[in-house]
């Protein structure tokens, strides 16, 4: 009898200790105008902070030339710009990722950075990708090259510093599935959200399109899984994509994952097909492995509406590659790209450093 007694106890005692993971809610704090990082020649999007051994805080960023239009898939390349704060300003310092000829699998585009440290040294993930660098146009809009737009692979490179050099590889860190034409990620990988497991293993979750619809544009366009024991590789696939929607096929992009308080949290852009019209919001999932994702208990954080510390509120066209900057363990910021389209239709982008608010429950 005593011993039962003792082990209902001990159980008692050790359920007390185990707590459970906050649910967390996440809202924009006002914005500080010199938290937009601009560029009168380039376009500018997204944006990976990550601060170095030197104390300055390091952007790496996707840009291009305004002038050709909107030649992201063909004419990226990722730069580089420093700030004494994580909300800026930012100032230009060099390319990171430079081209380097069209016989590498990343050699003409670079494009979407993100930056993490690990174990001492920094990686930098990015989607890569070759081809023609053909421009093509219709009346009033101008047409992804498709070459490039499906040669789009995932890469990494490695510094023992934000400032560079970067080790780059002559082979992607994800490649496609070769062997299987009705894989999910069959005809491109894109898109790389890592983050460091509790285990010290690399979760890698990446954007993939597949070849069940005709080609050139092929889909679905889901997200998928992968871990590997290094930052550089090899990566395990798992089979079943994430953030998906009942008959949708492409419900989501550019997520940005990291763990906090005993959970791996996400916010993604959320896309939503109504009436013929693409809408696009920021939502929030979370996870217990990595693996399985759920709808967060508070699923929206923002349909694209930023206020500033003036107070004015703004409704932006476009606010996605979210990338959280931690410190001391807690998410203080989101990096995002942003833009808006004025009345001749010509995109004017930015990246915007936009303080957090996490409420804990």
């Amino acid at each position: 009898m005593k011993t039962i007694l003792f082990n209902v106890t001990i159980a008692i005692l050790l359920a007390s200790c185990t707590q459970k993971a906050p649910d967390f809610k996440i809202e924009f704090e006002k914005i500080a105008k010199h938290s937009v990082f601009v560029n009168d020649t380039m376009s500018i999007w997204g944006g990976s902070v990550i601060k170095g051994e030197d104390g300055l805080y390091h952007m790496f960023y996707s840009r291009w030339p305004k002038a050709p239009g909107w030649v992201w898939v063909s004419h990226s390349e990722v730069a580089h710009a420093v700030s004494e704060s994580p909300f800026g300003p930012y100032k230009y310092k060099d390319i990171a990722l430079q081209e380097r000829g069209e016989e590498f699998w990343d050699g003409l585009c670079t494009h979407n950075p993100t930056v993490h440290k690990f174990n001492g040294k920094y990686y930098l993930y990015h989607m890569g990708n070759t081809g023609d660098r053909k421009i093509y146009c219709s009346p009033g809009k101008q047409k992804l090259n498709m070459l490039h737009r499906n040669n789009q692979r995932i890469g990494v490179a490695v510094a023992n510093d934000p400032n560079g050099p970067w080790k780059r590889f002559d082979k992607p860190v994800l490649d496609i599935t070769h062997d299987n034409d009705s894989a999910y990620d069959a005809l491109m990988t894109s898109n790389p959200s890592v983050c460091q497991m509790t285990d010290g293993k690399i979760l890698l979750i990446y954007k993939a399109v597949g070849k069940k619809y005709p080609l050139p544009n092929g889909g679905p366009v889901v997200h998928c899984v992968a871990i590997a024991d290094s930052p550089t590789g090899p990566f395990k696939k798992y089979p079943n994509p994430v953030f998906t929607f009942p008959g949708e096929r492409f419900p989501a992009e550019d997520p940005y994952i990291w763990y906090q308080d005993g959970k791996y949290r996400a916010i993604v852009k959320r896309i939503k097909h109504e009436g013929g019209e693409r809408l696009f919001s920021l939502v929030h999932y979370d996870s217990e492995d990595g693996i399985n994702w759920n709808k967060a208990k508070y699923f929206d954080i923002s349909e694209r509406i930023v206020t500033w510390e003036n107070g004015v509120t703004q409704q932006l066209d476009h606010l996605e590659r979210p990338q959280v900057l931690m410190e001391d363990g807690e998410a203080i910021a989101l990096m995002c790209a942003a833009d808006t389209i004025d009345e001749n239709n010509v995109r004017h982008t930015f990246n915007v450093q936009i303080p957090l608010r996490i409420t804990k429950y």
